[in-house]
């Protein structure tokens, strides 16, 4: 049935229900489990935040959102474990979400995606469609949305 089963999480609610189904399936067919999480790379916000920001604050946004989406990962890849998911692993990437989440699954060879109807997207998604619409419609392989 599926070999390699890609589950985007961001540690929301719709993405809490996709990894728990993305795990149920994994376990029920023996399939590798993937669980990515995205995180947008704001270089020009950290850039003028840096013109404000004194030295007694250290770090960089970037740095924060990574470890925010490495928290989200590993989270997920221990949730997956204790459901009785064996092969399980978890990636983190910059970027935007919809076509970081295609070229990914692309690149690693994922037969199926299961994703959350809604997840963390900002306001921009209500108006341009949000990464789960984006998902569906440009995916190689099929998408479940739950």
């Amino acid at each position: 049935m599926f070999e390699r089963i890609l589950v985007p999480y961001d540690g929301s609610v719709g993405a809490e229900r996709a990894l728990e189904k993305a795990s149920a399936l994994a376990k029920l067919t023996g399939a590798a489990l993937t669980i990515l999480t995205v995180y947008r790379h704001h270089a020009m916000l950290e850039a003028s935040l840096s013109m404000v920001r004194g030295a007694s604050q250290p770090g960089h946004l970037d740095d924060a959102m990574r470890g925010a989406a490495r928290d989200a990962a590993d989270y997920a890849k221990s949730h997956a474990k204790d459901a009785g998911v064996e092969n399980v692993s978890a990636f983190i990437k910059a970027g935007q979400p919809a076509r970081t989440i295609i070229a990914f699954a692309k690149e690693k060879g994922h037969d199926l995606i299961v994703v959350g109807s809604r997840g963390l997207g900002s306001t921009e998604g209500y108006l341009l469609g949000s990464v789960s619409h984006k998902v569906t419609g440009l995916a190689d392989c099929p998408v479940m949305v739950v």
